[in-house]
């Protein structure tokens, strides 16, 4: 039996820990930069402080308050803002780790720059990729251009978020060959294996059993990255 690489996250997730920007955009509220996922599901554990997390997808429009203690998920095609009322602290699950960061995520900047591939490329690239102490009003001004076409969006009805999807799937087809590869080395690998221990079991084959161990990350491997919703404190389980 092949097994799992050790250094894989249950389910081959990935982890954050995220301090929402407590800075005002341009509709007097504080908070993050509203996106989308398309091909990864998101999660929330709310660690400290309050807030809530605005949605926009086939369901329409949503506010879900966010309280310590709170556990909150979505889908993709899920527009998602997070909203900081004071010391919001969570911990992110993201699914297929790697995805995320290979660009599997689209910001609802305004459809003339969502239409033009270096546009929407010099709108969301921060210096040196957001690295901690860099300028971190980049993120603001970044953070700030999608808010006010997701305000926009957010009154457009169903046709316009279509137009939003459809530009989003326009804007990554570049990169899916490489989503792929990461997905096959990843959470497609690690659930295969679940299915492959199970035929095994069947078979009166424990012998897997004898891989257990432990693995611990003691601390992030790095602190306080601009992120589109906050500072991020990331852990790096896995290369892929």
């Amino acid at each position: 039996m092949t097994a799992v690489a050790r250094d894989q996250m249950p389910g081959a997730v990935g982890i954050s820990r995220l301090s929402v920007y407590d800075s005002l955009a341009p509709d007097g509220l504080f908070g993050g930069t509203p996106h989308m996922h398309l091909t990864c599901s998101e999660g929330y554990v709310v660690t400290a402080g309050e807030g809530h997390v605005q949605t926009l997808s086939g369901e329409g429009y949503r506010e879900t308050p966010l309280r310590t203690g709170t556990v909150a998920w979505f889908p993709p095609g899920t527009i998602h803002r997070l909203v900081n009322e004071g010391g919001l602290q969570i911990v992110v699950v993201m699914q297929n780790s790697g995805l995320p960061e290979a660009g599997d995520a689209v910001l609802t900047f305004p459809p003339d720059v969502l239409a033009d591939p270096a546009a929407y490329a010099e709108a969301a690239t921060l210096p040196e990729g957001g690295a901690p102490g860099t300028d971190l009003g980049a993120a603001f001004r970044r953070r700030d251009l999608a808010v006010t076409g997701f305000l926009a969006l957010r009154e457009s009805g169903p046709d316009g978020l279509a137009a939003f999807q459809a530009a989003a799937a326009r804007l990554v087809a570049p990169k899916l060959p490489g989503w792929r590869e990461r997905w096959e080395r990843g959470a497609l690998r690690v659930a295969l294996e679940t299915g492959r221990q199970i035929d095994a079991l069947a078979a009166g084959d424990a012998s897997h059993l004898g891989a257990g161990g432990i693995n611990v990350l003691p601390a992030p491997s790095e602190h306080g990255r601009h992120g589109m919703c906050g500072l991020l404190d990331t852990y790096h389980a896995t290369a892929a």
